[in-house]
């Protein structure tokens, strides 16, 4: 159970920001004696993956603050974000660690298990985060864009160091994000067509919340 709530949080990162978990895995097993990748992932935490993801990282950061090129690059990292989640997912589901002294039940028993779940979760998340997006940019006119992503990469962050430190808590609140984002698109949406219908001279049958 320790394994998934590690790789979940992990993968759920990716889904926001493909390079965030992937830095802090990579980071974790360079200078934490207590973190230790599997021998298999151990390349994140070499030199040319810290300095490459690094560099990736502060591209998305960038690229993401900006109205209409978040939508692009929300485009262009569908494909990213979960092949990054796959990755965290069954590095860190087994990674030796403060939380998980148990190494890598899932991945001893199958290993593309938690690669398939990393990329499903990250996958979800990508999504809601990609159709998020145009809704508070199309209510704020773009204003709204840095301060989501700055949420989101403060999320991410903060669910890639829960996952290694407090699995637990980093799960709670990784459930706890995902309803209130849900709640806050489908009320975002109906808003929009409560608008929309006003001003086509339409009224509106869509009950408030």
């Amino acid at each position: 159970m320790l394994e998934f709530m590690v790789g979940s949080s992990l993968a759920a990162a990716a889904g926001l920001n493909a390079w965030m978990p992937l830095l802090v895995l990579g980071l974790a097993d360079r200078f934490l004696p207590a973190v230790q990748l599997p021998a298999a992932w151990s390349w994140l935490s070499s030199d040319v993956a810290l300095w490459i993801v690094g560099l990736l990282l502060l591209l998305e950061i960038v690229a993401d603050k900006i109205p209409a090129v978040d939508s692009i690059n929300d485009v262009v990292q569908t494909l990213i974000r979960p092949a990054a989640g796959g990755v965290v997912f069954g590095a860190g589901s087994g990674a030796e660690s403060l939380a998980v002294d148990d190494p890598a039940s899932l991945v001893a028993d199958g290993g593309w298990i938690p690669v398939v779940l990393g990329i499903a979760i990250a996958l979800g998340v990508h999504a809601l985060k990609a159709l998020s997006r145009p809704v508070a940019n199309a209510a704020t006119a773009g204003i709204a864009a840095p301060l989501v992503s700055s949420v989101e990469d403060a999320s991410a962050l903060t669910l890639s160091v829960l996952a290694l430190l407090a699995p637990f808590i980093g799960f709670v609140l990784l459930v706890a994000g995902l309803v209130a984002a849900v709640w806050g698109v489908r009320r975002a949406r109906r808003r929009q067509r409560r608008r929309a219908a006003m001003s086509d001279g339409r009224p509106s049958h869509t009950a408030s919340t």
